[in-house]
């Protein structure tokens, strides 16, 4: 059978506060961020693995609020005064690591918004103990923020988070792919997204429906094995 050629068109996440699933491994995480009214000094930090969900989060906080959302990489010195003035959402702090003159207009940026008054949530990977930062009084700062970490999904997330980026993709697949998909991927969620991507292309260029028997096809060259 001849395979129908595929765009790869961007698929746009749903990230409304109606799809941020939540289970014992995230919700201790969603209900700091969403308490801003108490949080210390006016600030918040969110860390977990690569697609945790910390974005999805941040966005839902940032719609609560009016906040805006800007990537620390984005940031530089002619910014700061514009963006102190709002409640803000810095997003990916470890990818100015080591770069001074961007750590310093972060630095900057960090004071100069909660002196005015205005509410702070920064995301980043991993541990933040293990960030190197150039500049100490910025290390001194996020190591001064309150931390609310996201951890990798357990089953009832990880089955939610399959079904939400197959519905990202306007796809809804029987009830028995999940918990088949669930026993065969690895439990992350770098590994649900690009799962789901790979059944979609391949049920697209095959021209097939998605379903369990359809899946078991091509497991093997989802997970390497």
């Amino acid at each position: 059978m001849s395979e129908q050629l595929i765009f790869d068109l961007p698929t746009p996440p749903a990230l409304e506060r109606g799809d941020f699933f939540v289970a014992q491994c995230n919700a201790l995480a969603l209900a700091m961020v969403e308490d801003y009214q108490n949080w210390p000094q006016n600030k918040q930090l969110l860390i977990g693995p690569k697609g945790s969900g910390k974005t999805h989060l941040a966005n839902v906080w940032a719609a609560q609020r009016g906040a805006t959302v800007v990537a620390a990489a984005d940031i530089t010195e002619q910014m700061v005064s514009t963006y102190a003035t709002q409640d803000l959402v810095i997003d990916d702090i470890p990818s100015v690591l080591g770069d001074q003159t961007q750590e310093t207009a972060l630095f900057h940026l960090h004071n100069l918004c909660l002196a005015n008054g205005n509410s702070l949530l920064m995301t980043g990977c991993g541990d933040s103990a293990t960030w190197r930062f150039a500049l100490p009084d910025l290390a001194s700062r996020v190591a001064g923020t309150r931390t609310a970490r996201l951890d990798m999904p357990d089953d009832v997330l990880f089955q939610a988070l399959l079904a939400k980026l197959f519905a990202d993709r306007q796809l809804f697949p029987p009830p028995d792919v999940f918990p088949y998909l669930l026993l065969r991927l690895e439990r992350s969620y770098d590994a649900a997204q690009s799962a789901v991507e790979h059944i979609d292309r391949a049920a697209l260029s095959r021209k097939r429906a998605i379903t369990r028997n359809f899946i078991g096809t091509i497991i093997d060259d989802m997970t390497g094995d």
